[in-house]
């Protein structure tokens, strides 16, 4: 063996082991943590910290309900449908961001032209009460359902036998794959099966392994945050039952690399699934756009299944996106029955047993109004402004980005100042952007970054200049404060969550901002 490669061995060895050691002792600290916390002096003083700052989330969640009144009870009476309409309009008008001048990271991936939307109002008004569940009374949706998927499996280059079926979003489709691989394991004798992704896959991942019983493995990423092969080849055991690679991945919109990742896959025998729900419905148009990208699809022999998204790029209403198999017999792995039901024979593709026809009717007809032509057109435009924001971010002083952003989503953050105070100052100038946490310890000197996805919203040269312009207004602005921003709301919210050993009090924090989503309003605050 060489020197070189001897002293790459070792050096490699010895990471390892502290990658260990670091991780036993978060454990250790966090079991400490927890045995603290059942004392009752210690749960009275962190009920103390706690309660405030869920009264801070409720009265943030509820913020821009400006009359407070909550409505709890159906009516005696039926309103008119004048006076329903109404009160639809006043609640559309407690959003404030100013998502077709790009202020909005993701979320919104279209224009929402008027045009569009009255096609799909038509297509809504006659497929409202429509049920894929029952083929036989709604035969015009199935077809739609089945329709969309294929012409979205040929999008991937599916071959002659593969199959797919449609879902309510990225993580319903992420769900299904982990559990038809957990039913292969199964099959299989792997008891305990266990999914293989980098630790910036999507946390759907994490969900899917929990729901399903599964075990899950994070794997290093590079400095380009995409995930390490060579790591990943170490990682891999007889129980894992499932490699994933991302195309791209949401932290920092790096594209994995799946012919790598395809090729640990055949050379195993372990199934490759790609996650392309965020960026679905870009890669497959970014070659014919003018722009690069290796092979990530079914055309690479190992990929076995792909998750796509159509309501993302794919422009249309949220509610629909497409997992796909290389072959029907793996979809089939997906599939739930109950042969000896005293109501019947019970069998569904997906979670859901009855599913909204409408979504399959203007996920359809989204479709077939843009065309390829137009995805290309989008595509090519949004990489550009993608690219442009990227360049300009390299300008501004003290500015970095982290990760590689080869499709839609740069990543930026600083050595110089804290950036969660840079997203603060952007939030008041009305900006909604994406707040990242523990992106890669390794590369950062400060584990933190936030990012903006762009959308169609953003793909024009003012919404690039004008977003660029106010980033480098804040990050002057922050680096001019004598504690470099390390003040700020969101820095200190991040920085206390990544100091509590015990994720448990993290989880609850959490908790609490779901349960205020559903809260009723709160008397509001004196100013």
């Amino acid at each position: 063996m060489p020197l070189s490669d001897g002293i790459s061995l070792i050096a490699d060895k010895i990471h390892h082991l502290h990658e260990i050691t670091s991780e036993h002792l978060r454990k250790l600290a966090a079991y400490a943590f927890t045995q603290l916390r059942k004392l009752q002096y210690v749960q009275n003083k962190i009920a103390e910290k706690l309660e405030p700052a869920k009264e801070d989330i409720l009265q943030s969640i509820h913020k821009d309900d400006t009359d407070r009144v909550f409505i709890t009870d159906i009516p005696t009476a039926g309103k008119s449908t004048a006076d329903v309409l109404a009160l639809a309009n006043k609640y559309d008008a407690y959003g404030h961001f100013e998502v077709a001048k790009g202020k909005v990271s993701g979320t919104v991936y279209t224009d929402r032209g008027d045009e569009h939307l009255e096609m799909l109002a038509k297509i809504y008004h006659d497929y409202a009460y429509s049920n894929p569940l029952h083929p036989d009374v709604f035969p015009g949706v199935r077809k739609m359902e089945a329709e969309v998927i294929r012409m979205v499996l040929n999008l991937y280059h599916a071959p002659r036998g593969s199959s797919g079926s449609m879902t309510t979003g990225g993580t319903e489709s992420i769900v299904m794959a982990c559990f038809a691989y957990r039913n292969l394991a199964h099959s299989r004798g792997i008891e305990s099966p266990i999914i293989l992704c980098a630790t910036t896959a999507h946390a759907a991942f994490d969900k899917a392994a929990h729901l399903c019983g599964m075990r899950i493995r994070h794997v290093p990423v590079d400095e380009n945050n995409r995930l390490n092969v060579k790591k990943m080849e170490r990682m891999i055991t007889k129980e894992v039952c499932m490699l994933v690679g991302s195309a791209p991945n949401y932290p920092s919109g790096s594209v994995d690399p799946i012919k790598e990742i395809s090729k640990l896959g055949l050379k195993y025998g372990i199934p490759v699934h790609v996650d392309a729900c965020l960026g679905g419905f870009l890669i497959p148009f970014l070659e014919e756009a003018g722009y690069g990208i290796d092979l990530f699809d079914f055309r690479l022999s190992g990929v076995m299944s792909v998750s796509c998204d159509t309501h993302k790029y794919g422009c249309t209403p949220k509610g629909s996106s497409i997992v796909m198999y290389r072959t029907q017999e793996l979809h089939r792995m997906q599939y739930f029955s109950v042969p000896e039901w005293c109501g019947g024979i019970y069998a569904t593709p997906t979670i859901t047993g009855s599913r909204a026809g409408a979504n399959a009717a203007v996920a359809w007809a989204t479709l077939l109004y843009m065309g390829k032509g137009e995805y290309v057109r989008r595509c090519r435009e949004i990489v550009k402004s993608t690219r442009a924001i990227a360049d300009g971010m390299k300008k501004i002083p003290g500015m970095k980005l982290l990760g590689s952003p080869d499709v839609s989503v740069v990543a930026f953050t600083s050595d110089d100042y804290n950036i969660y105070a840079v997203g603060d100052l952007l939030h008041k100038k009305g900006y909604n952007l994406n707040t990242l946490q523990n992106p890669n310890a390794v590369l950062l000197a400060q584990n933190l970054a936030i990012h903006v996805c762009l959308t169609y919203n953003h793909a024009n040269e003012e919404s690039v200049a004008s977003f660029l312009a106010d980033v480098a207004d804040a990050s002057t602005a922050v680096s001019q404060l004598p504690d470099k921003g390390n003040g700020s709301a969101t820095a200190a919210l991040y920085g206390l969550a990544a100091q509590i050993p015990d994720k448990s009090l993290v989880d609850e924090m959490a908790f609490a901002y779901l349960d205020a989503c559903y809260a009723s309003p709160p008397p509001k605050r004196d100013q």
